[in-house]
C-alpha cells in the first residue's frame, strides 16, 4: 500500500479526504454504513455564536451535475455544539476541524476562542458561504476585509487556521495571497458558486432564498482553475474541493496543487463515495508506482 498520509499545517491526516462542511453531518449520521474513522479528517457544518434555523424551504435543487442549495447555516451554535455533538465527533479518532461562521470579525473572534481546549485539530474561516444576509461573502470578497477577519483570529488562537474562499469573486488569487500574507495555515477552495433556478410553470424560483449555493460535478472544472492559480502564487496548503466524485476528480485537485481534498455533494448521492475515492487513489499509487500520494501534489506543473 501507498503512504496516503498528510500532514496539513500541523494537522496530521492518515490520508487526504476530508468531509466538506455542511454536507456530512456530525459522522454519526454515517457510522452504520461505514467505518467514518477512516476518514482523513472530518470538517463541521459551519457554526455561528447563537442556534441558526437556515433559510426557508425549499432549501435544494437538483440541476444539471450539480446541486443548489441554499440551507442558511442551520446549526444548534457553538456552545451547543461544543456540548452535545463535538464529544461524538472526536470518539471517531480522526482530526476534527471547526467550521465556523459569523457576522463580525468580533465574532468569529468569540468563536474560535471557544475552542481553545476542545480537541479540535483546526478552524476553517468560513467567508465564503453565499446564503447568509451578513457575514459570509460580504466579509470574503474583499481582500483588505478578510485579511482582517483571518489576523483578529490568528491572534485569539493556538490553533491552525484554514481560510475557505469564494470563487465569486473577480482574482482569487489576490483574495488568497492577502489572506495568506495576514498569516493563514491553509486554505480551501472553493465554496459553492451562486446560483439559481426558475420553475417556468410557477414562474417563480424555486429556492425559498432565490439563490443558493452551486456544487457538483458542473463546477469542478472551475475549482481545479482555481486551485492550479492559487497554489501557483501561495506557497501555503490547499484544500481543494468541489465536484470530486472518485478518485480521479481528487488526483486532478492534488496535481493542480492541493495536498488534500474536501467530498461534499458526493455523500447525497454515495454515502459510500468518501471511501471509494480513499481506495481509488491507493490502486493509483499502485498502479503506477507512486510510494507517496503527496509526491503528486503539484505534479500537473511540469512541462
Amino acid at each position: 500500500m501507498a503512504d496516503l498520509a498528510v500532514d496539513l499545517a500541523g494537522i496530521k491526516m492518515k490520508n487526504p479526504v476530508m468531509s466538506a462542511s455542511g454536507t456530512f453531518g456530525s459522522g454519526v449520521e454515517y457510522a452504520g454504513v461505514f467505518d467514518v474513522g477512516m476518514m482523513g479528517a472530518l470538517v463541521t457544518t459551519g457554526l455561528t455564536l447563537e442556534s441558526k434555523a437556515g433559510n426557508r424551504p425549499p432549501r435544494l435543487c437538483e440541476t444539471p451535475a450539480g446541486l443548489l442549495n441554499a440551507v442558511g447555516l442551520q446549526n444548534p451554535g457553538v456552545d451547543a455544539f461544543i456540548r452535545d455533538i463535538l464529544p461524538g465527533m472526536l470518539d471517531f479518532g480522526v482530526p476534527v476541524i471547526a467550521n465556523i461562521a459569523g457576522s463580525t470579525k468580533d465574532e468569529f473572534v468569540e468563536i474560535a476562542e471557544k475552542f481553545t481546549g476542545t480537541g479540535v485539530a483546526g478552524l476553517e474561516i468560513n467567508i465564503s458561504c453565499p446564503n447568509v444576509k451578513t457575514g459570509g461573502m460580504a466579509l470574503g470578497t474583499i481582500p483588505e476585509v478578510a485579511a482582517q477577519v483571518v489576523e483578529a483570529v490568528i491572534d485569539s488562537t493556538d490553533l491552525p487556521v484554514i481560510v475557505k474562499l469564494t470563487p465569486n469573486v473577480t482574482n482569487i488569487v489576490e483574495l488568497a495571497r492577502a489572506v495568506a500574507d495576514a498569516g493563514a495555515d491553509a486554505l480551501s477552495l472553493i465554496n459553492t458558486l451562486l446560483g439559481m433556478v426558475i420553475d417556468v410553470e410557477q414562474r417563480k424560483p424555486v429556492l425559498g432564498n432565490i439563490m443558493g449555493g452551486l456544487s457538483g460535478p458542473a463546477i469542478r472544472p472551475i475549482a481545479v482553475r482555481a486551485v492550479w492559480q492559487v497554489a501557483q502564487a501561495i506557497r501555503i496548503p490547499i484544500i481543494g474541493m468541489g465536484g470530486i466524485c472518485t478518485g480521479r476528480d481528487a488526483l486532478e485537485f492534488m496535481m493542480a496543487g492541493a495536498s488534500a481534498v474536501a467530498v461534499g455533494s458526493a455523500f447525497f448521492h454515495d454515502p459510500l463515495s468518501a471511501v471509494r475515492i480513499i481506495t481509488e487513489l491507493d490502486e493509483y499509487c499502485g498502479e503506477h508506482g507512486v510510494d507517496r500520494l503527496q509526491d503528486l501534489v503539484g505534479s500537473a506543473w511540469k512541462e
